[in-house]
């Protein structure tokens, strides 16, 4: 075919969101045909939709036998979907539902794209996060070809400002990712002492912590791209003042952000969430201490979408 069919293609596709290679009508239908006979479009509804009575949406997809999760939330003019990239996950952090449920495959970039694509808001979204099912940079090379897509001319052609991806701190991807995209980025922290990060994130064995903040401050975030890191709050746990200075000392140098997140109550874990003025005085001594710290608004949490709590465990099971 053409060089330019390819433009076409992704036109149709990324632009025009058709569903039906019979819709690329600038395309012969020779060239139609012969695309018809090795490809599909790879995009499908989800098979099921909860919302929340704060007007959060939780969507359920299938695809042979797998399930996946995303949600979407609504805040004013603001619409933010936070994307899965992974059936399960494997880094097992303590906290976590979806880690408790284990790994059972990776997403492709379609699956990924498809969350964005099929879902009824999706004309309407202002941001994406990769902060829903699994470890992005556990699937780095499916994950930034999906970067590419939302934010290359030929596909979504948005700003970089617009996405976030979180990690728990996988170095080889992490470097990859900070070369590579200008995306936001977005690390789960949770402890600063590495013993103590340790006993709720296995991840920090291989990847310490100090070695993840070694590489982020190779890179600028003064300017438009930003690194937050994500802080659950455990009561006794990581809500001391000893955790406070470690966080000083930590990311001492690097212009960024921690959001403290509450502890949503996971089956057969034996962590209590910190209480809300616990969590008011640790946000005012970081901020005293010049680290810009917000308190996260949940959402979400009466469809079980909220942070830490996806989990397609007992569909699995089917």
């Amino acid at each position: 075919m053409p060089a330019f069919t390819a433009k076409q293609i992704a036109d149709w596709l990324y632009k025009k969101r058709v569903t039906s290679i019979d819709d690329m009508t600038n395309i012969s239908l020779a060239n139609r045909n012969k695309l018809a006979e090795s490809y599909t479009i790879g995009t499908y509804a989800p098979i099921q939709t909860t919302q929340s009575v704060d007007g959060t949406k939780k969507y359920l997809f299938e695809k042979e036998g797998r399930y996946i999760e995303s949600v979407m939330i609504p805040d004013s003019d603001r619409f933010t979907l936070c994307v899965s990239t992974q059936i399960g996950c494997k880094m097992s952090c303590k906290f976590c539902a979806t880690g408790k449920q284990g790994f059972h495959g990776q997403l492709t970039a379609a699956d990924i794209l498809n969350q964005i694509q099929s879902i009824p808001e999706s004309q309407q979204l202002t941001n994406v996060v990769f902060m829903g099912m699994g470890e992005p940079f556990d699937n780095t090379e499916n994950v930034l070809r999906v970067l590419n897509v939302l934010t290359a001319e030929y596909g979504y052609a948005w700003s970089p400002k617009r996405i976030t991806v979180s990690t728990v701190g996988l170095i080889p991807g992490l470097q990859r990712f900070l070369k590579e995209s200008q995306c936001h980025l977005a690390v789960s922290l949770h402890n600063p002492i590495a013993e103590e990060r340790l006993e709720i994130m296995p991840a920090q064995k291989a990847f310490p912590i100090a070695k993840v903040i070694e590489e982020i401050k190779k890179y600028d975030f003064s300017g438009q791209r930003r690194v937050s890191f994500e802080y659950t709050m455990f009561e006794g746990v990581n809500d001391q003042q000893k955790h406070i200075d470690a966080l000083r000392k930590l990311l001492e140098g690097l212009e960024c952000r921690i959001n403290l997140i509450r502890f949503h109550t996971v089956p057969e874990v034996p962590l209590k969430g910190a209480s809300e003025q616990r969590m008011e005085w640790f946000r005012d001594k970081l901020n005293q201490a010049g680290i810009t710290t917000t308190i996260r608004k949940s959402r979400g949490e009466d469809i079980l979408a909220a942070c830490g709590l996806l989990s397609t465990k007992k569909l699995m099971g089917k």
